[in-house]
């Protein structure tokens, strides 16, 4: 299986993103409930549930893409889902570095590093 690496990559993305996206759908009010306090102090005191609803716009698409990436690569080596898959998890990611920087929690920031590398590969890989 010559795509093994960017299939296992976007397996390990569409996890990600899919289950994160999960996470906030179905517990909308407990991630409110905890982002809300952590933002108080920054000038996205009153915009946490409208910046949390691109977020995870993001990440679903990220997610969605990244299963059809895997599907396409498999079925005719294509490419172009998995790719864009890559991009918006990279932006996703981002995303949460701002936020994370934004409240100044370097460890939370450190962890979202971690997760950048992989979605960087993937962009390479893929493009």
């Amino acid at each position: 299986m010559n795509n093994a690496t960017s299939i296992l990559l976007l397996v390990f993305l569409a996890i990600t993103f899919i289950m994160s996206s999960h996470e906030k759908i179905f517990h909308w009010k407990d991630t409110m409930a905890w982002l809300i306090p952590v933002f108080e102090k920054t000038f996205l005191k009153n915009m946490v549930p409208f910046a949390t609803g691109i977020l995870l716009l993001v990440e679903l698409i990220a997610g969605i893409l990244c299963v059809l990436g895997c599907l396409e690569l498999y079925i005719n080596g294509g490419r172009e889902f998995g790719f864009y898959g890559a991009v918006f998890s990279c932006v996703s990611l981002l995303l949460m570095l701002f936020g994370q920087r934004l409240v100044k929690d370097y460890e939370g920031a450190k962890t979202i590093a971690i997760y950048f590398v992989p979605a960087v590969l993937g962009v390479y890989l893929l493009g």
